[in-house]
């Protein structure tokens, strides 16, 4: 079932202050599956963790381009993908996403897209609570699954 922990984000900064803790804990073939309603904050935290891994602040949503690809400080890739618009699983093969599950750090808005293609390795984060925007009473369930349930504490 996998293990899991909720985090209050009662305000925007404490949205980015858990997409930074969350970036700071990412690596090479690690997968976090963003999931909540329309306006929950999804691209919110996925743009925190660009910011830290990336050292971009104002990164774009990948809503028309569906992925967007960044060079992180270390070196290596972040693929952040918004699969809202995706119908087919052969759209899916054409993006690419199981190969860089593999070697980049990929965050997935959507991800019931996904189908079977989820990988046993990945964190899953709903977000839920709150009205429109960010405000109190939101919050952040962080369920870790495979190699994840032991990395929870990172975050």
């Amino acid at each position: 079932m996998g293990q899991s922990r909720t985090h209050r984000l009662d305000s925007l900064d404490a949205t980015h202050d858990l997409g930074a803790r969350l970036g700071g804990a990412l690596g090479p073939g690690d997968v976090v599956l963003l999931t909540g309603d329309l306006g929950a904050g999804k691209t919110t935290l996925a743009r925190a963790v660009i910011a830290k891994m990336c050292g971009i602040e104002d990164a774009p949503s990948p809503t028309y381009t569906l992925v967007q690809i960044y060079d992180t400080a270390d070196g290596g890739e972040l693929w952040h993908a918004d699969l809202y618009r995706i119908e087919e699983a052969s759209e899916l093969e054409e993006l690419g996403l199981e190969d860089a599950f593999d070697f980049a750090v990929c965050l997935i808005e959507w991800p019931d897209r996904l189908g079977d293609a989820l990988p046993p390795d990945r964190l899953e984060i709903l977000l839920t609570g709150g009205g429109t925007g960010l405000e109190s009473g939101r919050e952040a369930r962080i369920t870790g699954f495979g190699r994840w349930e032991e990395r929870l504490d990172h975050i």
